[in-house]
């Protein structure tokens, strides 16, 4: 679905990303583990179209990226969840919904599909009329996942899903996206802090450190490794 290939991003005279190279399958989950200023964001901006590449290309469905601005990207079927719950918050939870759907590839009607995120997130459905910014963090976050799966994406990016959340939202975030990867076939890129949780949901990771690769390898693998468990003490 998504392979980079020696791609760099720099901001000026500071390097973000230097020399990326990555892959992200169809219906599995890639993880891109990393602390603060690893090069996480970076990472994802550079695939959604939001930051520009220095270097290397972006190869989506055999063809490159590089040519297509960020909105073209939205309606060639990439999502993008940013960091930080960027919702339009005095917009009421449909509303945000719709908007999000016009972005798509428009798969299939507005209300059918508004009805399948409901049926996914019920609470959503109950308060589709209050404004996005009333919601509980955890249900703000529901609405961030929503508003990306409603495109019905080929390639999802989430970066840091489970900011700020109790652990039990955490769980249902987290099952949420493996359902939902698996029964659509979609690529998924989840940019974590929290490295275990997200190397027992994710099938391959990468971690970085410095705008680099560090190491990658099977989730099986690295949620082992001395790396990962001194991210993941970093972060509690």
């Amino acid at each position: 679905m998504l392979e980079l290939k020696n791609v760099s991003v720099s901001y000026g005279s500071i390097h973000a990303l230097r020399g990326i190279d990555m892959v992200a399958q169809a219906g599995r989950i890639t993880a891109v583990l990393g602390a603060n200023g690893a090069g996480k964001s970076s990472l994802l901006r550079a695939i959604a179209g939001i930051a520009p590449i220095s270097d290397g290309d972006l190869i989506y469905r055999s063809a490159s990226l590089k040519q297509y601005p960020a909105h073209r990207r939205a309606r060639m079927g990439i999502s993008f969840a940013m960091e930080g719950r960027r919702l339009f918050r005095h917009m009421a939870v449909e509303e945000n919904l719709l908007l999000a759907w016009s972005f798509g590839p428009r798969r299939t009607p507005f209300a059918q599909a508004v009805a399948m995120v409901y049926d996914a997130f019920p609470i959503l459905g109950e308060r589709r009329a209050a404004k996005a910014g009333m919601l509980s963090g955890g249900q703000q976050q529901m609405l961030i996942l929503s508003s990306v799966t409603i495109r019905e994406p080929d390639l999802m990016l989430l970066d840091e899903p489970s900011l700020g959340l109790a652990p039990i939202i955490v769980s249902q975030i987290f099952d949420f996206i493996t359902g939902y990867a698996k029964a659509r076939e979609t690529a998924v890129v989840l940019a974590e802090q929290m490295a275990v949780m997200a190397l027992r949901v994710a099938d391959y990771g990468y971690v970085l450190r410095g705008g680099q690769v560090v190491m990658h390898g099977a989730s099986s693998d690295l949620v082992k490794a001395d790396i990962v468990s001194k991210l993941s003490a970093a972060y509690l």
